[in-house]
């Protein structure tokens, strides 16, 4: 159990069931539609409460990135969009297997911390993408992130694994509106060591530390992401707001 994570502990649930139900929909179909390269499961703990902190590509993530944490031995906790929800039979799976609802561009976007605050609290493997939506940079490395899982990880203590993942854009390209299965897509993903993130929990918890924190859990799925694709990641990240401005 993490500290402070007493209040917390029975507000998370989940449905064991309807999880295995999910695990044997799925697992066949992805095993035989997706080819895989894999490396760092074992970064991954096998028990406790763990931030997975990955780069976003496509819709398909979580397909890829799902695969990867399950065969790691735990079982994936996402952080979804609120509307996925609202899906008959969908939000359903969802809610019964522990998945959690983002409100996103709403004030309603800060109480998902607090259902992943329950879930860190109650063991589980909560996965972010801390960019908040798949990448607009034109090379689709990872862009410039939003603070959530630093500050979930500091005031938690829960360790941050940086995972990057490069494929399921193929598979899916971002809203082009269908699955490309044919030829067989590779799904490539790697985790690397815990975020060493003691100089910031030992700072004061302003803007500037949060955002130095979640600089460099991005620097190390940067990283990653370069020896996935074996290319020099770009010096400065992309910033989707300024270009938006412009």
């Amino acid at each position: 159990m993490l500290p402070g994570s007493s209040s917390v502990f029975a507000a998370y649930r989940f449905s064991g069931g309807w999880r295995l139900f999910i695990v044997a929909l799925l697992r066949p179909l992805l095993w035989a539609l997706l080819g895989r390269r894999w490396r760092g499961r074992d970064m991954i703990p096998r028990r406790g409460g763990v931030i997975l902190a990955a780069n976003h590509l496509s819709e398909a993530d979580p397909l890829a990135l799902g695969h990867f944490v399950y065969k790691a031995g735990r079982f994936p906790v996402f952080l979804a969009k609120d509307a996925l929800f609202r899906v008959p039979l969908v939000g359903a799976l969802l809610a019964a297997s522990g998945q959690i609802p983002v409100a996103r561009g709403t004030e309603g976007a800060a109480r998902s911390l607090e259902g992943a605050r329950a879930a860190l609290a109650a063991g589980q493997c909560v996965i972010f993408y801390p960019e908040g939506t798949c990448t607009r940079d034109p090379l689709l490395w990872p862009m410039r992130a939003k603070t959530g899982a630093a500050r979930l990880a500091l005031e938690t203590g829960a360790p941050v694994i940086p995972v990057a993942q490069w494929g399921a854009h193929e598979l899916l390209p971002y809203r082009s509106g269908g699955l490309r299965l044919l030829p067989r897509k590779t799904m490539r993903v790697a985790a690397g060591a815990p975020v060493d993130l003691t100089a910031y929990a030992e700072a004061a918890a302003d803007a500037d530390t949060l955002r130095a924190a979640t600089d460099e859990i991005m620097r190390k799925i940067t990283g990653l992401l370069g020896e996935l694709r074996e290319q020099a990641p770009p010096e400065r990240p992309y910033v989707h707001e300024e270009r938006r401005q412009t």
